[in-house]
C-alpha cells in the first residue's frame, strides 16, 4: 500500500516543499529510512540508484535542523562535484519554506568564496567531497563541532576513487555522540568495516535484492563493429521516441568529439566530461536538466553523478571496463518509477565483458535487429576534422589527446518531446 509522506509527521513546511517538487508517494527506500532516521537511529541502507535515497536522508536531516543555530549540524559526503551540486539542489528545493540552508563543497571552485560563506554562517547543511572538506579542516575553515547528523553517501564509490582513508579522517573531526547514516549500492568488504567502526547499532535497510535487475528498463544491444557505430547511434537517435538520452563514451576525446558530429548533423547535443572546468560542466549539466540539450555525450564522470528522472535513453557508445559500471550507467534511466530503455553497441572486442554483464542482471538484454543496414556499412556523415578518435577516423577508442572541453549543439534531428523543465 502507498504510503504518503504526511505519515511521517514532518515539519508543514518541509511537507509543502515536497509537495512543491511533486513527490507525493513515498519509495521503498524512504519508507523503510525516514521514520528510524528521524528517532535518531544509525542506519546503513543498499538501494540502486534511482531509489529515491537522497530524500530518504534529506527530509529527516531538515527536520532536524535548529534554525536558531548558526552551527553547521548536518554534513553529508559524496564522491563527486556533481553528486555535491546535485545533492545541495535538492536539499534546497526541499527546504524552500524553511530557514535552512545547504551548502555544496567541492573542488575546482573558489576556495575564497567557499570560506566567506563559511565564516558568514551562510549553511547549516553541508554537501561536499572529502578532498575539499579536508582542505577546509586542515585551514581551519569549517567547524564541525556542531554536525548531529552524518550521511556518507554512495560509499561503494568513494571507495572506488580512493576516498575511503579520507572520509575516516573527515569523521575523526566529528563530535562523538552523532547520528550516521551510511548509503551505498554495493557492500564490500572495506566499506562494510567502515560502517562497523564509526556506525553504532545501525538498522540495515536493503531495498534491492544482490541480483542486479530493473524492471522498468528494456535492455537491448546491437552488434556495431567501430567503424560502424556512428550511423548506428545516429539512426537510434532519429527513430527512437525520446525525452532525454545519455550517451556514454570511454574517454574525454571521443566524448567531445561525438558530441561534435552529432551536432554537425542536426543534433542537440553536448559533451560531458573531466577535461571541462567546473563552470562548463555545471552550465552542460544544468542546460540538460532543463530540457535545453537532448543529448548528453559524457564520460562516466557523469555515470553516478547525474540524477534526471526524465532521461528515458541511456546509450553505450562504448562497453565500460567494469560489468558494475554498466549498472550505473543505466541507472541513470529508469528513475522516479518511470520507464527506461538502454541500448548498448557491442563490437567483437566487447564480448567478454559484455557477457559478464548479461551474466549479472537478472533481465534479459535482447538483441535489436532494427539497425542492421546501418550496422553493415557505413554510411556518408558530416563528421568533425580529425583527430576524432572515434568511428575509425583519426584514432582508436583508448586514444587520449587535448580536446577543447565544450561543444555547441544545433538543432535536434531526433524525435525528442520539447519540454523546458525548471
Amino acid at each position: 500500500m502507498a504510503q504518503g509522506f504526511e505519515s511521517f509527521g514532518l515539519n508543514p513546511r518541509l511537507l509543502q516543499g515536497i509537495k512543491d517538487m511533486g513527490f507525493h508517494e513515498a519509495f521503498p527506500i524512504q519508507v523503510e529510512a525516514i521514520a528510524p532516521l528521524l528517532k535518531g537511529r544509525d542506519l546503513i541502507g543498499q538501494a540502486q540508484t534511482g531509489s529515491g535515497k537522497t530524500l530518504a536522508y534529506a527530509l529527516p536531516m531538515l527536520q532536524k535542523v535548529a534554525p536558531n543555530s548558526r552551527e553547521i549540524q548536518g554534513l553529508v559526503l559524496v564522491p563527486t562535484r556533481e553528486l555535491a551540486v546535485q545533492v545541495a539542489g535538492e536539499f534546497e528545493r526541499l527546504a524552500k519554506h524553511l530557514p535552512s540552508r545547504t551548502m555544496p563543497i567541492f573542488g575546482g571552485a573558489s576556495m575564497r568564496t567557499q570560506i566567506d560563506q563559511l565564516q558568514r554562517g551562510y549553511a547549516k547543511i553541508v554537501v561536499a567531497t572529502p578532498g575539499r572538506l579536508l582542505d577546509h579542516l586542515k585551514r581551519r575553515t569549517i567547524d564541525l563541532r556542531g554536525a548531529r547528523f552524518v550521511v556518507i553517501d554512495e560509499a561503494d564509490r568513494m571507495l572506488d576513487m580512493g576516498f575511503i582513508d579520507d572520509v575516516k579522517s573527515i569523521l575523526e573531526n566529528v563530535p562523538r555522540g552523532h547520528q550516521t547514516a551510511l548509503f551505498s549500492a554495493t557492500m564490500p568488504n572495506e566499506v562494510v568495516k567502515l560502517s562497523q567502526r564509526y556506525l553504532t547499532n545501525p538498522l540495515r535497510v536493503f531495498v534491492d535484492s544482490e541480483e542486479i535487475s530493473v524492471e522498468s528498463l528494456r535492455q537491448s544491444y546491437i552488434n556495431a563493429e567501430e567503424g560502424a557505430k556512428f550511423p548506428v547511434l545516429l539512426a537510434i537517435l532519429k527513430t527512437e521516441r525520446m525525452e532525454g538520452a545519455l550517451v556514454f563514451c570511454s574517454t574525454k576525446i571521443r566524448a567531445a568529439h561525438l558530441a561534435e558530429a552529432l551536432a554537425r548533423n542536426n543534433v542537440n547535443a553536448e559533451a560531458l566530461h573531466g577535461d571541462m572546468s567546473q563552470g562548463q560542466r555545471n552550465a552542460v549539466s544544468q542546460a540538460f536538466r532543463q530540457g535545453r540539450i537532448d543529448v548528453l555525450v559524457a564520460t562516466d564522470v557523469a555515470a553516478r553523478g547525474l540524477d534526471i528522472p526524465w532521461v528515458s535513453h541511456v546509450i553505450n557508445y562504448d562497453m565500460p571496463d567494469e560489468p558494475l559500471m554498466y549498472f550505473h550507467r543505466v541507472g541513470r534511466t529508469a528513475r522516479a518509477g518511470k520507464r527506461g530503455t538502454s541500448i548498448s553497441l557491442v563490437s567483437r572486442e566487447d564480448h567478454d565483458i559484455f557477457n559478464k554483464i548479461k551474466d549479472m542482471t537478472g533481465s534479459p538484454i535482447d538483441q535489436d535487429v532494427r539497425f542492421a543496414l546501418e550496422s553493415a556499412a557505413r554510411t556518408h556523415l558530416m563528421l568533425p576534422p580529425r583527430p576524432t578518435g572515434f568511428s575509425g577516423h583519426g584514432g582508436g577508442r583508448r586514444r587520449k589527446r587535448d580536446n577543447r572541453g565544450r561543444q555547441k549543439g544545433g538543432r535536434s534531428g531526433g524525435r525528442f518531446r520539447r519540454r523546458r523543465r525548471g
